[in-house]
C-alpha cells in the first residue's frame, strides 16, 4: 500500500497569505486570504506558502475573504474556474468592473472567460471561501491588473516589479537593480479586451449547483469540457460526482486528477491507502492508481473531480 497521505490538503490546515497580490494594502481588499494548494499559482508574494508543489497541468487554490471584502479586477492568460465553497459571492467584470455581473452561492461555478478582467466580492454574512482551478503548470505567467489597481497599490505602498513579485516601499523595500514597475497596459492593448454582457456570459459560463447535483445521481455530471454543461477546453475537464455517479468497482486513469470536497463526507480508496474527504478538502490522485469513490455516510454529497486534458490551457472570449 502506497502512503498518499501528503497528497491530501485539508481544509483545516490550509495556510493562508495576506499579502499575495497588490492590492493587499488597498482599502476594500486588504482583509483577503490567499491559498496555493496544488502548482505555483499566481502570487506576487514571497511570503505564500504551496502546499504541493507538483506540476500537474493546472493549478488549484483558493481565496477566502470577510464581508464586503474585494478582490481587484485583473485577468489570466489561462482559464480560471472557480466554485464557492462558502459564502455569497458576486462576479463581475470588464475594464470598470461594470460590463456584467453574477451572483454565486455553495457549489455553483463559474468558468471566467480568459482575456477579460474580472473581480469578485464577498456579498454574504460570513467569511467565505472560494476554491480556484487555474490552467496550465504557471498558470498563464501571473496576473495581468486593470491600471487603476495599479496606481491605487503605489498610493499605499506596493509596487509591482516587471519580475512578478511585489515590493512594499513602507518597509524601506526597494526594486533591485534591473527590475522596473510592472508597466500599465496601453489605451490600445486595453481595447483588446472585451466587455460581454452578463447575458452573454452566464448562460455559457456559469452552472448552479442543484442543477449540477442533480445531473449527477446515475454517473458524473460533465460540468467543464468538451461534453460538459460549459462547453470548453481549458487544458482540464471538471466533473461533479453525486451519491450514484460511480461503479463501486472503482477505476483508473492515465491523467492526473484532484478530487475537491464539495458537500458530505466521501471515503476515497487509492489502492489500499483509504482517507475520508470533507468540504474544502483536496486529493491529488497520481495517474494509473486504482481508486474507489464512494459516499462515507447518508445525506447530501458532493464533490468536484478536476482531470488533466492535453488541450490548451485557456481560451479566449469569443462573441
Amino acid at each position: 500500500m502506497t502512503d498518499l497521505s501528503d497528497r491530501i490538503v485539508r481544509y483545516g490546515e490550509l495556510k493562508p497569505c495576506r499579502t499575495a497580490f497588490i492590492d493587499a494594502h488597498t482599502p476594500g481588499s486588504d482583509q483577503k486570504e490567499n491559498f496555493t494548494i496544488i502548482g505555483g499559482g499566481v502570487s506576487e508574494s514571497a511570503d505564500q506558502h504551496v502546499h504541493i508543489s507538483d506540476q500537474i497541468g493546472f493549478n488549484i487554490g483558493a481565496a477566502g475573504q470577510p464581508p464586503k471584502c474585494r478582490n481587484s479586477l485583473h485577468s489570466h492568460r489561462t482559464a480560471e474556474v472557480f466554485f464557492v465553497l462558502k459564502g455569497k459571492w458576486r462576479f463581475f467584470w470588464g475594464r470598470w468592473g461594470d460590463a456584467g455581473e453574477v451572483t454565486l452561492e455553495a457549489g455553483d461555478i463559474f468558468n471566467i472567460p480568459t482575456g477579460i478582467f474580472r473581480g469578485f466580492e464577498n456579498i454574504g454574512d460570513d467569511y467565505g471561501m472560494i476554491m480556484a482551478i487555474l490552467g496550465g503548470d504557471d498558470a498563464g505567467g501571473g496576473v495581468i491588473w486593470a491600471p487603476q489597481v495599479i496606481e491605487d497599490a503605489g498610493a499605499h505602498g506596493l509596487v509591482l516589479g516587471d519580475n512578478g513579485r511585489l515590493y512594499d516601499t513602507k518597509k524601506g523595500e526597494t526594486l533591485p537593480d534591473g527590475v522596473v514597475p510592472m508597466p500599465v497596459l496601453s489605451d490600445a492593448e486595453l481595447a483588446a479586451f472585451p466587455e460581454p454582457t452578463t447575458s452573454e456570459v452566464v448562460p455559457r459560463y456559469v452552472a448552479r449547483y442543484y442543477d449540477m447535483l442533480a445531473l449527477a445521481d446515475k454517473q458524473p455530471a460533465r460540468v467543464i469540457g468538451e461534453h460538459g454543461m460549459l462547453i470548453d477546453k481549458p487544458g482540464f475537464d471538471v466533473d461533479m460526482i453525486g451519491r450514484g455517479s460511480l461503479p463501486d468497482a472503482g477505476y483508473t486513469t492515465e491523467k492526473h486528477e484532484v478530487l475537491m470536497g464539495m458537500t458530505g463526507h466521501w471515503k476515497v480508496n487509492v489502492e489500499g491507502f483509504e482517507t475520508v474527504l470533507a468540504p474544502g478538502d483536496t486529493f491529488a490522485i497520481p495517474p494509473n492508481k486504482a481508486r474507489t469513490i464512494t459516499p462515507a455516510m447518508t445525506g447530501e454529497a458532493a464533490l468536484y473531480r478536476v482531470s488533466a486534458t492535453d488541450d490548451a490551457a485557456g481560451l479566449t472570449w469569443v462573441q
